[in-house]
């Protein structure tokens, strides 16, 4: 944290950034941060995610980052997070290439697309899964902006697990929410763990926890409905025929 002092940043003919208190990105986090996808000073592919699917990998992989860029939004020297994106990217390519038995390059060329931003396009990698007449399921790298934003609200959005996409995949393909039968506005609950089911002095755990402890899930796809009951603590309707 520190004051900031610049006569040469201006906002509306205003100096706008002098005597405002704002918060750094230590080097030791960046640096701590970077070394899970590091081998001797260059980013490495990550063997241990090669058994996962290529959208699991991708959208992993920019949960994380988004989170980190979440956490230190409200950062002067956010840019410095280039370097965590060049390690992630840099490792994500090559855990993709291993995956697929193709070169790096090969990697850009398949997963290259465009993404429209406030800021203007940027390249990402983008992987789909089509789904007929309905919206596709989109996992994408990259396009997450390093600008340097004070009017920002902070918050802290978690890094969702690494799970088995390819089973969840087919859940989320079969459209239907797995808590009441709906079509309508699927969506994925999470939770962090099958531990944090289990809250002191709760005497009954709600349906969707016995749910998802009973399979073991740490994910329940439902409806938007559901999925709104779940966060108010109202009770879901068993669809028909189950109990």
């Amino acid at each position: 944290m520190c004051v900031t002092q610049d006569d040469h940043k201006h906002t509306k003919g205003r100096r706008s950034v002098n005597g405002v208190v704002s918060l750094r990105v230590p080097k030791d986090v960046v640096q701590a941060k970077c070394q899970p996808y590091l081998k001797a000073g260059q980013p490495a592919h990550r063997p241990e995610l090669t058994n996962h699917d290529v959208f699991d990998i991708v959208a992993q992989n920019q949960s994380v980052y988004r989170g980190v860029v979440n956490f230190y939004e409200k950062a002067h020297n956010l840019r410095d997070l280039n370097r965590l994106k060049w390690a992630m990217e840099g490792s994500l390519t090559k855990t993709l290439a291993a995956k697929l038995r193709i070169s790096v390059p090969q990697v850009y060329e398949r997963f290259r697309a465009k993404l429209e931003t406030d800021q203007g396009p940027r390249k990402v990698l983008e992987v789909r899964i089509e789904r007929g007449e309905k919206p596709p399921l989109i996992a994408r790298w990259g396009g997450i902006s390093l600008a340097w934003k004070l009017d920002t609200e902070l918050f802290d959005r978690l890094a969702v697990p690494m799970i088995n996409t390819t089973e969840l995949v087919e859940r989320l393909l079969a459209d239907e929410c797995e808590l009441c039968g709906s079509r309508e506005n699927i969506q994925v609950h999470h939770i962090r763990a099958l531990k944090d089911l289990t809250k002191p002095g709760r005497k009954e755990k709600p349906r969707w926890a016995q749910v998802m402890a009973a399979r073991r899930r740490k994910t329940l796809v439902v409806c938007q409905r559901c999925h709104v009951g779940i966060h108010a603590g109202r009770p879901s309707k068993p669809r028909e025929g189950t109990r």
